[in-house]
């Protein structure tokens, strides 16, 4: 009745090779339960080499204090180390690769203006789109736009993921497969 709503962001965990990417830290409420999950697939805090969080909501952004290793990127701004911010061509939209081949952090906005997703190709699922809230959940017709800053950026972000994933990880809801006709 008075309008508030309960939101808890996706976090993912991407490994193989010489990385470990979480891809968004869920809100600061699972600050106590993170590490334990993460721990459930044998990864420590310390042991995360990146951070990617696709937006600065609060139930993406939460915990990435927990993580003082790792190179960080929320949105547009990288950061590795005692705050050494690095350059990187995001925000003209250019894709940063972390893992050449494997793993590249596109720009996909819309949900906000310095939005981004993480794609993961060669996988078991195939190509694999961790994309935030530029997908709320696989039946989100008619939702996401009210919580854009730019829908029309966004459906094109929307898009964009859809023409390259076989199953993209949505900000809130299970991963889905993407129907190609």
């Amino acid at each position: 009745p008075d309008g508030s709503a309960r939101a808890d962001g996706s976090v993912t965990l991407v490994w193989g090779g010489p990385l470990t990417v979480l891809v968004d830290t869920g809100g600061p409420w699972l600050r106590e339960e993170l590490p334990a999950l993460l721990a459930q697939h044998g990864v420590s805090p310390e042991g995360v080499t990146h951070v990617v969080v696709t937006h600065g909501h609060s139930d993406h952004v939460g915990n990435v204090n927990l993580f003082p290793r790792a190179t960080l990127l929320v949105g547009f701004d990288l950061s590795r180390g005692r705050g050494l911010f690095l350059p990187h061509g995001l925000a003209q939209g250019v894709p940063l690769v972390l893992h050449p081949g494997h793993l590249q952090v596109t720009p996909s906005p819309g949900h906000t203006r310095a939005h981004v997703s993480l794609v993961a190709t060669g996988t078991s699922l195939g190509t694999v789109a961790v994309a935030g809230d530029a997908f709320e959940r696989e039946e989100d017709e008619g939702e996401w736009e009210a919580l854009s800053e730019d829908p029309r950026e966004q459906r094109r972000s929307r898009r964009a993921l859809a023409a390259v994933a076989d199953v993209v990880v949505p900000g809130h809801g299970e991963p889905f497969r993407v129907c190609r006709e």
